[in-house]
């Protein structure tokens, strides 16, 4: 039997420390910030980056180099036979495309499978986890592509953001825009169902931007990931940037109306909260695969 190895990118949440812990690979992504380059939980944590990020500090994300994506392949190759890589949404970064140009290469073909779940965050996580059990149980690397890639679109997420003010930057409103929705104190709903990041709703509040998020995740559960056991066969996760206790609170929210489940909330991603912004909120779900 082969030895197949998870990898995965940054933007899955999970830490150089708790990839350490599971016995998987996390790729940093990178960030330039006042013209100094970065790597996400290497030369760049959670604190130092809202630090940046909030005091004013021009943040750019881009994608991993291609010499540090082989390099990766490279050293995990020593000790493997195979990986399956999961990068963040070939719809929302072009990490994913490069990855899947260098498995497609001699070197790297039918040693490399990339997963291109159309999935970030909490909901790409799941896919890592999901990936880890099914190499425990014997699949192969191929096996446990197309395995995801059968349930890719088995997933939701929702995400409100309590400024508009890094959307802005990003470029994903105008100026006119931004400044007319924060006179009006709106708060976007912003979903991914596939690809893209799309808009959802608006609201005035936090709280109710919160509750609009849980009914529509119910709604998805109940009538696209779970229609016959009602939440059952899902997993459910929360997300957050900078604040914990916002987070924390929708978790026991959740558990009222899902008492068996376990949910977890982590940060976002640096390089989705370099968009967001601090004090986002997001939730989402995923049907359950074993």
């Amino acid at each position: 039997m082969k030895k197949v190895a998870i990898m995965t990118d940054s933007n899955s949440g999970i830490t150089q420390l708790e990839a350490k812990k599971l016995g998987i690979f996390v790729l940093p992504m990178p960030f330039t910030i006042d013209g100094k380059e970065y790597f996400e939980d290497i030369n760049l944590s959670q604190n130092e980056f809202y630090k940046y990020l909030m005091n004013g500090a021009e943040v750019f994300t881009s994608q991993p180099a291609v010499g540090d994506v082989t390099k990766y392949f490279d050293n995990i190759l020593k000790d493997y036979d195979e990986i399956v890589h999961i990068p963040m949404s070939s719809g929302l970064s072009g990490s994913c495309q490069t990855a899947l140009m260098l498995a497609s290469e001699e070197e790297y073909k039918d040693k490399v499978y990339v997963v291109d779940s159309q999935r970030i965050s909490i909901t790409q996580k799941m896919d890592v986890f999901n990936a880890l059990e099914l190499a425990k149980i014997g699949k192969s690397a191929k096996e446990i592509h197309d395995i995801l890639m059968k349930y890719k679109m088995d997933a939701t997420i929702y995400i409100t953001v309590n400024t508009l003010e890094y959307l802005k930057k990003g470029g994903r409103l105008t100026p006119a825009a931004a400044a007319l929705g924060s006179l009006l104190k709106i708060k976007p709903i912003l979903t991914i169902q596939g690809e893209k990041l799309d808009s959802f709703k608006k609201t005035r509040t936090m709280s109710k931007a919160a509750k609009i998020m849980l009914d529509a995740t119910i709604e998805d559960i109940n009538s696209r990931l779970d229609p016959k056991g009602k939440g059952e066969n899902v997993e459910i996760m929360v997300a957050y940037t900078y604040d914990k206790e916002a987070a924390d609170e929708y978790v026991k929210m959740i558990k009222e109306l899902y008492p068996n489940h376990h949910v977890f909330a982590d940060p976002l991603s640096l390089s989705v909260s370099c968009h967001i912004g601090p004090h986002a909120l997001a939730i989402g779900a995923c049907k359950k695969i074993i």
